[in-house]
């Protein structure tokens, strides 16, 4: 049994992403400090502080919404993220790289919501 919500993978992952992000956008243009920069870090900070919320909550119903939030922000940040390199704001590398580790975060939230729900169904 896990003790808190920092043993959870996908929690270490999303807050790795999240530190990743915060480090990519300090090189984006200065008109976009309140722009698509801000928008990106909201968006990263969402998804591990709503998966960390969930594991919080008394409920597996609760969890899952929680997870469902930070699910929406993974799709969000891949769009800012798609936006991002199209605005040329990152390089193909550097924005195949976040790409990538978003799926990662956003393949292992379908698993562990699958998992709560087959839980909490049977």
């Amino acid at each position: 049994m896990l003790k808190n919500f920092k043993e959870l993978n996908v929690w270490e992952k999303a807050y790795k992403l999240c530190l990743e992000i915060y480090k990519t956008t300090k090189n984006f243009p200065n008109e976009e400090k309140y722009g698509l920069s801000s928008q990106m870090r909201r968006a990263a900070i969402s998804i591990p502080s709503n998966i960390a919320e969930g594991y919080g909550r008394k409920t597996i119903p609760d969890y899952v919404r929680c997870l469902y939030i930070a699910y929406g922000s993974t799709c969000e940040l891949e769009t800012q993220t798609l936006l991002s390199g199209d605005l040329n704001y990152l390089n193909e590398a550097d924005q195949s790289s976040l790409l990538e580790k978003i799926k990662e975060v956003e393949r292992m939230l379908m698993a562990l919501i699958k998992s709560l729900e087959n839980k909490n169904n049977s």
